[in-house]
């Protein structure tokens, strides 16, 4: 049990607080919004992050509140969004925009001060005309100006600045974004805060809405319907504790045999329904781990202009490697790196060509009947079309095989990360010839939030290369002496491999290994085909998810691929959805529980980690990236106005970098209704808090929870549901929210 001690008790001085400066203000106003990610890199994120510090009850009710703002219909408000909207999206800009608005190095509020003067729809009287004309250096010194403008009072003017923002969330989201997340030198380009955010706001609601008010009616505004979310919750952790118990009890006879192959795959829900089929196939062993395989590294791909952070959010990346192409044909790496630059070239020609003024309407003269019939059958046969495509693609530019470059990690580092992600995840002896570390990633055409699929482990990317990187590195022999002097022996016929998982498809590659034994090849060519079996078995147990069961394997491959390259498919996978559980412990905890794709699964061994070291790693991180992600899916599907991103059918992206509901909205913020909604009006996430399950004596969960207060919130706040399997007698037992156990 966590106890707190007593606070000291001391007398202090009365002192007169100072008021908070315009910066705290916004700060604190600003906890109603979540941050947003681009569409490139979309990471699922609790809409309600700011306010975790609540219990759950009471944060739902505040951020309804806060969010009826948005539907808020006052003429004044809309006026004030709708250019603030438009202000937005000149600004933020990616690419798309045919000239680029002036001046947005000097930042948001500097660029709409120096540029709104010009604007007729905000000039039409004298007085507007000098407030633009007189407007502050600082958005600081806006903020005050407009609040005295507006006749604010001091003790009102946090809640009209938390309005304000949580008028246009999704925008208010992106910022946030920009100024505490994107990377400083990505952020240069267009710099941008809350505080110049909400002085261009109070800007335009002097200039529109000066009649604007503390708004009181939202007090009363009725919460998020959620009566029967504890009894949802309660049944789903009965049924799968039912499921763990039996397991549990084997656990304490188990008897250890060599496998045939270990494949470790992401801790992804997805990846549980795969794993079941492939150790169906044979003498396989699979686990669970982060899908960035613990390598805080930023990738250039062979065929990347540039290299992406290729790690969770959390973690500030603090290698970059690079890929090379490996021993091959000269003439073969001559016609891929001279196809690359033609197909760079006929893409930048084509942008330029479709977004230059004078060109659009010849360049539809000249391609219009090429496209359209490209168009026609992309339409009725897009398998066909995509598989001939990548046929030209290929006659163009020939696949290479390429080996990432690890000079710029030194070897203690190297052997450091190998060492950690092997000892995390309870891999430390009896390693099998073959142990392949799967990444994964999607695959699908035309779908703005492709990235939404991918890796979240790996920033919102496909995971494929961070698996390369970790077999590279535990099949160096230096490494591995290092490893086994510190007690961590892997055996000479052990040969590691790295893979991707296409969850869309079910296709799993394997990369090619360099100095690969003659002896392991039979062992590969078994492990390729009984991969190809689980695939089938996968696809048509997935295929019945869409409402197409009954289909044999051949045409359920055929619906995955079509899925997969339809450019009119809404839902090319179900992505995380139904995700309900996150679950800490051996393999064999749930190897012959078939789980239903609901569970994350993160492979621990409680006896190889006496200090609760690693434990605290996996509860403190991926336990964390998957409380964003339950938690975006549970009120994506609760209220998908308010927290998602509504239909795809009615979207429109903007500035290449997010999604608008028409031409001008909120930027859109969660998950849109296809991923969540099999049909109006029927869900198919079922939406519930994420319960975590530990494989680990209670004394050493407990241990890890009272020193680690994001813990203590996260559990004691009831975001998060705890239960803990203790070994010494497999008993169940549930943390209430004074962070105490009971019965499970």
């Amino acid at each position: 049990m966590c106890v707190a001690a007593p606070p000291e008790v001391r007398i202090l001085p009365i002192l007169e607080a100072s008021p908070p400066s315009i910066r705290e203000m916004v700060a604190m106003a600003s906890n109603v919004v979540a941050p947003v990610w681009p569409l490139e890199t979309s990471i699922a994120v609790n809409p309600l992050q700011g306010l975790e510090d609540l219990p759950f009850e009471d944060a739902l009710r505040e951020a309804r509140r806060q969010h009826a703002l948005c539907g808020y219909a006052d003429r004044g408000r809309q006026a004030v969004n709708r250019e603030w909207i438009k202000w937005c999206a000149a600004y933020f800009d990616a690419g798309q925009a045919t000239i680029a608005m002036p001046g947005r190095d000097r930042g948001f509020y500097r660029s709409f001060a120096e540029l709104a003067r010009f604007d007729a729809r905000l000039t039409g009287s004298e007085t507007a005309s000098a407030l633009l004309a007189s407007l502050p250096d600082s958005p600081e010194d806006a903020i005050a100006r407009c609040l005295r403008e507006i006749g604010i009072r001091e003790a009102q003017q946090v809640e009209f600045i938390r309005q304000t923002i949580a008028s246009l969330p999704g925008w208010a989201g992106y910022v946030k974004w920009k100024e505490q997340w994107q990377a400083p030198d990505a952020r240069a380009a267009r710099p941008a805060s809350l505080v110049e955010f909400a002085a261009v706001g109070l800007v335009l609601t002097v200039l529109l809405w000066p009649g604007a008010r503390i708004l009181g009616f939202h007090r009363n505004a009725a919460p998020t319907v959620i009566d029967d979310l504890a009894a949802r919750e309660a049944r789903f952790r009965k049924s799968l504790l039912e499921k763990l118990g039996p397991q549990a009890d084997v656990l304490r006879t188990k008897q250890t045999v060599r496998s045939d192959a270990q494949l470790v795959f992401c801790i992804d829900v997805r990846s549980e329904p795969f794993r079941r089929a492939i150790e169906a196939q044979g003498n396989y062993e699979t686990l669970g781990f982060a899908g960035f395989f613990g390598l805080p590294v930023r990738v250039q791909g062979i065929d990347d202009d540039h290299a992406l952070d290729s790690c969770p959010v959390l973690i500030q990346p603090s290698h970059e490697v690079r890929d090379e192409a490996s021993d091959c044909d000269r003439a073969c790496l001559g016609r891929h790196e001279r196809g690359r630059s033609l197909l760079r070239m006929r893409g930048e020609l084509y942008q330029w060509l479709k977004y230059n003024f004078a060109t659009p309407f010849a360049l539809v003269e000249m391609l219009g009947p090429w496209l359209g019939l490209r168009m026609i059958a992309q339409t009725l046969a897009s398998s066909f079309v995509s598989r001939l495509s990548a046929d030209a693609r290929s006659a163009v530019m020939p696949a290479v095989d390429a080996k990432p470059v690890l000079d710029g990690i030194e070897l203690e580092r190297r052997a450091a990360y190998g060492e950690a992600a092997l000892r995390m995840m309870g891999l430390t002896e009896n390693f099998a010839p073959l142990v392949v570390f799967c990444g994964h990633g999607s695959s699908s055409t035309n779908n703005a939030y492709a990235s939404a699929l991918d890796c979240g482990a790996c920033g919102g990317r496909h995971g494929g290369p961070n698996a390369r990187i970790l077999a590279e590195i535990l099949n160096t022999p230096q490494v591995r002496a290092v490893l086994d002097d510190n007690g961590l022996t892997i055996p000479d016929d052990t040969l590691f491999l790295g893979a991707e998982h296409d969850t869309t498809q079910d296709l799993v590659a394997l990369y090619p290994s360099q100095g690969q034994p003659p002896m392991q090849q039979s062992r590969l060519e078994k492990l390729r085909a009984d991969l190809t079996r689980a695939q089938v078995a996968n696809a048509i147990a997935r295929t019945a998810t869409f409402g197409q069961g009954g289909l044999d394997g051949d045409a359920a491959l055929r619906e995955l691929a079509r899925r997969s390259s339809d450019w009119a498919e809404v839902r090319p996978e179900w992505g995380l959805a139904r995700n309900a559980a996150f679950i800490i412990g051996p393999n064999d905890l749930t190897r012959n529980v078939r789980l239903e794709g609901r569970c994350f699964l993160h492979s621990y061994d409680w006896k190889a980690d006496p200090a609760g070291a690693y434990l605290t790693t996996i509860l403190t991180a991926p336990m964390v990236v998957a409380q964003w992600i339950n938690s975006q899916y549970l009120f994506s599907t609760l209220d998908n106005v308010a927290y998602g991103g509504g239909s795809k059918a009615t979207q429109n992206i903007t500035g290449k970098f997010g999604a608008m509901q028409g031409n001008a909205s909120d930027l859109m913020h969660g998950l849109p209704l296809q991923s969540v909604f099999e049909a109006d009006g029927k869900p198919y996430h079922e939406p519930m808090r994420l319960l975590t399950v530990v494989y680990a004596p209670c004394a050493m969960v407990d241990a890890v929870i009272c020193a680690e207060e994001v813990l203590k919130k996260l559990f004691g706040n009831g975001w998060v549901t705890l239960v803990c399997i203790d070994p010494t007698s497999n008993q169940a037992h549930l943390l209430r929210r004074d962070l105490t156990w009971a019965p499970a």
